[in-house]
């Protein structure tokens, strides 16, 4: 049977980073929701062009066109042994979408990893990026400083601090995705498919931690 992993982790978790690892081990597509949303906009597919009408306006994609961009995705042939989804489902009416469609392809989702840190870390994590106002080079105050502080390495020019760098805007994030993903959360640990993996390790055990979790998966 195919296999389906859904990753869960707020902003500044490091989820790219394990998505890339599970993806890999696995030998599985990784789908971006975000991904996927860029591919039919710049496609300009039926779905796309219907999406971008509502992004347009400012107002939240239905989760019919989202649900159905990922069974489009799922439905082709590098998906047949199964696939690594990430973004989706973010709701547990899109979890129960996601499981239908699945169902229909003969396959179901086997493990939710959800990489768990605490606030104050991820706040660390996320406030201390600085970018380079010339060519958009990202530095890290604690993590990737600058040689010389407040100046880009690459080009000289001045580092500054993104809007939705800010902690303000950095605490807005994390309250939206903390209250969003709660019950979804909720739903697939009610269903025995969640296993939290602690993220405030260095990447290599977080790593090794996500190895033992797809494995049992």
């Amino acid at each position: 049977m195919a296999r389906y992993i859904v990753l869960l982790g707020p902003p500044g978790a490091g989820k790219g980073t394990q998505a890339e690892l599970i993806a890999s081990t696995l030998n599985l597509p990784h789908i971006s929701s975000g991904d996927l949303f860029r591919e039919n906009l710049r496609g300009q597919t039926e779905l796309g062009k219907q999406a971008e009408v509502y992004m347009t306006r400012g107002e939240l994609v239905p989760d019919e066109l989202t649900i159905a961009m990922v069974k489009d995705r799922i439905s082709r042939p590098d998906c047949a042994a199964g696939a690594l989804l990430d973004g989706f489902p973010r709701t547990p009416a899109q979890a129960e979408a996601l499981a239908s469609m699945l169902a229909e392809l003969g396959g179901k989702v086997d493990v939710v990893p959800y990489i768990s840190v605490p606030t104050d870390i991820l706040m660390e994590r996320l406030t201390g990026r600085w970018t380079c106002k010339t060519d958009q080079h990202v530095y890290h105050v604690k993590f990737n400083p600058p040689k010389v502080a407040g100046i880009c390495d690459i080009d000289g020019t001045e580092l500054y601090q993104r809007n939705d760098d800010k902690p303000e805007a950095i605490e807005r994030r994390l309250n939206v995705y903390l209250a969003q993903t709660a019950p979804l959360i909720a739903y697939y640990k009610e269903r025995g498919l969640l296993v939290e993996v602690d993220g405030s390790q260095s990447i290599e055990d977080v790593s090794a931690a996500m190895r033992k979790v797809i494995v049992k998966g």
